[in-house]
């Protein structure tokens, strides 16, 4: 097994222009699970409103880009309000079931033939990248050496902006985490009766969340779109939203560099997993009674599925995170 190529692949996969979506994906629902204690299974939803109520008018109607931003935001902070109002004051399990509920909706609309003329179906939304790809430095079809792994000049650029916003975002989070505004959002996550005792609106307070990590998340749904070109439903089901789950829970509910940290690690794991038995399957080094060549692939969600159910029971505050403040309560 060619060992080099399976490392500097997995390496690359974890800090990618795809990685650096999550990132931002998970730090968006770090803001609404981490923080605030909202249960959010949608997360998938901003993601997909970010990348399509960006691409759509692009491609559809001829927008520019700076006009294409901000209905993106709009979009994010209406998706918000709908989710919220007649969420936010249900219980946790409910509105975990709600939320997932939209975000199905929002995929199968977007998928649905009958609105192929406006999302592109099953095709998705094509050719609205030119913006970056005019911003990009380097050569967009050059070929870029990481090791033994070999990248192009778009994604490379990608790659870097994308971590560059990541990192300003979690450092956005950081400072409005220390603020009193924050604060509050901790102690409606610790005792929601205690805060709303103290004078404290919290409706108005998990609405806020909701939209602030909800703008974050379809951030991130916009460039896990533009780093592959294309805006793909097929990138928003519903296990975008458990993935970002696994990384918040991996690198610390309520930390400002877990959902970086969780994505490095859990993509890279993952990968490394994939592509060892990727080579073992085609030279015959794993037994195909254990694996064979047409179901390795699903192995990774099973190694994600265990890690997540492992994390949970023996550290539910995840590497960075703090026991006192841990959301998953498992005792």
């Amino acid at each position: 097994m060619n060992w080099d190529l399976i490392f500097w692949n997995a390496l690359y996969t974890s800090i990618n222009a795809a990685a650096a979506g999550y990132c931002i994906i998970a730090a968006g629902l770090n803001v609404h699970v981490g923080y605030t204690g909202l249960l959010n299974f949608g997360q998938a939803g901003f993601a997909a409103v970010g990348a399509y109520a960006f691409s759509i008018p692009i491609v559809a109607y001829g927008w520019s880009w700076y006009w294409a931003l901000p209905l993106m935001l709009v979009c994010s902070v209406g998706l918000a309000l709908l989710m919220g109002i007649p969420t936010l004051r249900l219980r946790a399990d409910y509105l975990a079931i709600v939320t997932i509920a939209i975000a199905e909706i929002i995929r199968l609309f977007l998928n649905s033939t009958r609105f192929t003329w406006l999302t592109g179906g099953t095709d998705g939304r094509n050719g609205w990248t030119t913006f970056f790809e005019n911003m990009n430095p380097f050569d967009n079809t050059a070929r870029f050496n990481m090791g033994a792994q070999s990248i192009d000049g778009y994604r490379l650029f990608m790659m870097i902006v994308g971590w560059a916003i990541a990192i300003l975002i979690s450092v956005f989070i950081w400072a409005l985490m220390r603020s009193p505004w924050g604060r509050v959002l901790k102690s409606i996550r610790e005792d929601e009766d205690a805060a709303r005792a103290l004078g404290k609106n919290v409706l108005a307070f998990k609405m806020q969340s909701l939209v602030l990590g909800g703008v974050i998340g379809s951030i991130g749904g916009l460039w896990l779109s533009a780093q592959k070109q294309s805006a793909q439903t097929g990138e928003f089901a519903t296990t975008l939203t458990f993935f970002a789950f696994l990384i918040i829970v991996l690198g610390g509910l309520g930390r400002v560099k877990g959902p970086i940290v969780g994505t490095v690690i859990f993509f890279f794991v993952i990968q490394f997993v994939d592509n060892l038995l990727e080579q073992g399957t085609r030279t015959d080094n794993i037994p195909d009674w254990i694996v064979d060549s047409t179901n390795f692939g699903v192995v990774k969600n099973i190694v994600a599925g265990l890690a997540l159910a492992l994390l949970v029971i023996f550290r539910p505050q995840g590497i960075f995170g703090d026991k006192r403040e841990q959301v998953f309560d498992v005792r």
